[in-house]
């Protein structure tokens, strides 16, 4: 049972807070994920600490090369950034599809990458922009590559009982980069993504210099179809390489079936498609069009 509720003014404060207590308090921003988790007596606590009053946690900014999300940007303040539109359409469409617009407005992204669960449309977007993770405990602030926070399915390496992730950061967008997002839903659903793709690409006239694209959920987190990257990479920019680059998304792809996501066989026979429209779009968003 919670007793008692704290809003620290610093992230210094919120971390001295985690300490004091000693396991017994946990982060909160959102809170959608963690207050069900409570009622559920999942991840129960004494202390909540909650983030929101914390101003520099609140922002979107631009900062030497890089955008910069604050640990209490929700999903729908992200979706409507200039900044995010500009540098990150992935992330913009991936926030946009999020749950309910009542989620969207309360949920945050950062939220999307603590809780572990490894079909959270922002941490997919997130995981095809090169993003970093800041966390910061008593011992100070590291950074740590947003692969890295993922201990197992819905199982974070952050303990959000004494470590507080302040931001998360990616590079701005160059020329002839861009990226995008899709998923798979059932019809009106709220819910979790049956399938969910993003890439980021690079080109180099009507060649792809480069390709990030990542799928989910099929593991731990999000997954590289590193097969799929290696074959794009030099290669024209068409729809046969497109299509090519959809089947050896398969070889990363380990689906369980779900009464709810469908089953496994179904998604691996659509997991190509997605791959084809979700890289056309990368390719229209490098290109201006």
């Amino acid at each position: 049972m919670v007793e008692n509720y704290v809003f620290p003014a610093t992230v210094s404060a919120a971390v001295t807070a985690l300490s004091t207590n000693r396991g017994r308090a946990r982060i909160i921003a959102g809170g959608t994920d963690l207050l069900l988790e409570h009622q559920d007596s999942k991840n129960l606590c004494d202390v909540l600490v909650d983030l929101t009053t914390i101003a520099e946690l609140k922002n979107i900014t631009e900062e030497n090369g890089f955008i910069r999300i604050g640990a209490s940007v929700t999903h729908a303040q992200a979706a409507k950034s200039e900044h995010i539109l500009k540098h990150a359409p992935a992330l913009a469409q991936a926030c946009s599809k999020i749950g309910s617009l009542q989620i969207r407005n309360t949920a945050t992204i950062v939220g999307n990458i603590v809780t572990g669960n490894p079909a959270a449309d922002a941490a997919v977007a997130l995981a095809c922009l090169d993003t970093t993770v800041e966390v910061t405990n008593l011992d100070g602030m590291q950074t740590m590559p947003l692969a890295d926070t993922y201990a197992g399915v819905c199982l974070s390496c952050i303990d959000s009982c004494c470590q507080v992730v302040t931001h998360v950061h990616f590079p701005v967008k160059q020329k002839n980069q861009g990226s995008a997002y899709l998923r798979m839903e059932q019809r009106k659903a709220l819910s979790l993504p049956m399938l969910a793709v993003s890439a980021m690409v690079a080109l180099d006239g009507d060649t792809f210099d480069w390709v990030r694209l990542v799928i989910a959920p099929v593991g731990a987190g999000p997954q590289r179809a590193l097969d799929a990257e290696e074959f794009l990479k030099g290669s024209l920019v068409n729809a046969e390489n497109m299509a090519k680059a959809g089947q050896l998304a398969r070889n990363h792809a380990v689906f369980r079936s779900s009464a709810i996501r469908g089953s496994k066989e179904y998604r691996m026979g659509v997991l190509p498609v997605f791959v084809e429209r979700v890289l056309q779009a990368a390719v229209e968003d490098a290109r201006g069009a």
